[in-house]
């Protein structure tokens, strides 16, 4: 009886052991073990873009700053830069392409003319984004949007609009005892302005010309007088060059230079370009974009812009084109790269940051016509100058079609160039027509 009572209480304390030892309290892991897990896990989610574009130094501070904002609003993405000189970064961009490999491909890039590159297949058609996500079109410069569409299809959204106004510098034709340029300066008080503020020293050395323009922008004189470059700029079918009002517009430029009012094209180039000879005084006026706003306020300049001047019964002619945001379609993050993109063209995003910056005239109306643009409180006072150009750019500078950048390259430009070295347009403006002619027919146009 004792044994069977002794048993049965072992038995219990066993039992007892047993089941305390199972209720015993368990430590937690360390508590630094699941924390890391959830780092881990949003490092995991963090996409890297590659965003290409060619620029200064200073354009490539501007371009940080505008990533590093973007970022600070979109933790989750992760945006590195590959910056190149404009010599170098077309070839750079082409060599990446070419490669296939999408990690070293740019998944965002700054981009012209798109039209080409999206006719070689490697941009992402942005219509399916642009619909999915509701981005607003309508808010862009009249023709501007065009500028970056193939097919019917946008390809790339442009950043800025590449209007031209005409730079002069205040304290010089203070000097020269000139009125300064207003709206309503036509072709002929261009001319009269230039009589006076060009000069020229017994030696027949050309001390201060009135103007220096490059010799690229012929088709905005073009553009003012009613005349073109061809035909149809998205399918054309001939030259127009040898028609009067370009032929008129053609001779206007050449005689700025023949006359020493303009610096000859190759003279600006040598010279260090538009910027420098404005800066040095070479040159009493420019006609150029709004790039050069910052270096010209970063000097000091004491100069202001005014509306291009055109002829009698002429018209303003800005070109409606623009360099451009794209994505590559090779891309392996087009959700993210769509997202960095369509911000950078934002109100509130990278149009408000590039605009101010200075660096550029927004390709977005709202924007231009916020106080971020109008009221910046820095130089230029007459910032209307380039409203009234953006309302009134055209379809004409450049062509749409792929083969453009061929046409213009071979034949187009390097003909001008003969013609602002001193040939007679009578002469060259007919052989080039007739090249363009043979060019076009035999690449079958029009299509």
């Amino acid at each position: 009886m004792y044994k069977g009572r002794m048993f049965l209480m072992v038995t219990w304390l066993v039992i007892s052991v047993l089941a305390l030892g199972a209720c015993q309290y368990q430590p937690p892991p360390p508590a630094a073990a699941p924390a890391a897990e959830e780092a881990g896990a949003e490092e995991e989610e963090v996409v890297t873009l590659l965003w290409a574009f060619w620029g200064s130094p200073q354009e490539a501070k501007t371009h940080q700053s505008v990533a590093d904002a973007f970022m600070a609003e979109h933790p989750n993405i992760k945006i590195e830069t590959m910056v190149e000189p404009w010599s170098d970064y077309f070839t750079k961009i082409q060599t990446l392409w070419a490669s296939g490999d999408p990690s070293v491909i740019p998944d965002v890039l700054f981009l012209w003319p798109t039209p080409r590159y999206a006719a070689q297949g490697v941009l992402e058609n942005l219509d399916p984004w642009i619909e999915k996500s509701g981005y607003d079109l309508s808010d862009y410069w009249p023709a501007l949007l065009e500028s970056a569409m193939w097919n019917g299809s946008v390809y790339g959204l442009p950043r800025d609009i590449g209007l031209e106004v005409l730079y002069y510098r205040k304290d010089i034709f203070d000097e020269a005892g000139v009125a300064y340029p207003t709206e309503d300066w036509t072709w002929d008080d261009l001319v009269a302005a230039a009589e006076k503020l060009t000069i020229v020293e017994p030696s027949g050395r050309v001390k201060r010309y009135a103007l220096g323009m490059e010799g690229g922008k012929y088709q905005l004189w073009v553009g003012q007088n009613y005349g073109s470059i061809l035909d149809d700029m998205r399918n054309p079918s001939r030259c127009t060059l040898t028609e009067p009002a370009a032929m008129e517009a053609i001779q206007f430029f050449a005689d700025l230079m023949n006359k020493n009012y303009a610096m000859r094209d190759a003279n600006l180039s040598q010279a260090g370009g538009d910027t420098a000879v404005f800066l040095s005084g070479q040159v009493a006026m420019i006609i150029q974009n709004s790039s050069r706003v910052s270096a010209f306020n970063e000097a000091g300049l004491d100069y202001d812009v005014q509306v291009v001047p055109i002829p009698k019964g002429g018209q303003r002619s800005a070109s409606a084109g623009g360099a451009a945001w794209v994505m590559s379609a090779a891309s392996d993050n087009k959700e993210a790269a769509w997202t960095f993109l369509s911000w950078l063209q934002s109100k509130d995003g990278g149009q408000r940051l590039y605009t101010e910056s200075g660096e550029i005239f927004p390709a977005l109306k709202s924007v231009a016509y916020s106080d971020v643009f109008l009221r910046s409180g820095k130089p230029p006072a007459n910032r209307k100058a380039f409203l009234i150009e953006a309302e009134n750019a055209k379809v004409g500078r450049f062509g749409y079609f792929d083969e453009w950048g061929e046409l213009n390259g071979s034949i187009i430009l390097p003909g001008m160039q003969r013609i602002w070295a001193g040939e007679d347009p009578e002469k060259v403006v007919p052989e080039v027509c007739e090249q363009v002619d043979a060019f076009l027919a035999e690449h079958g146009y029009p299509k």
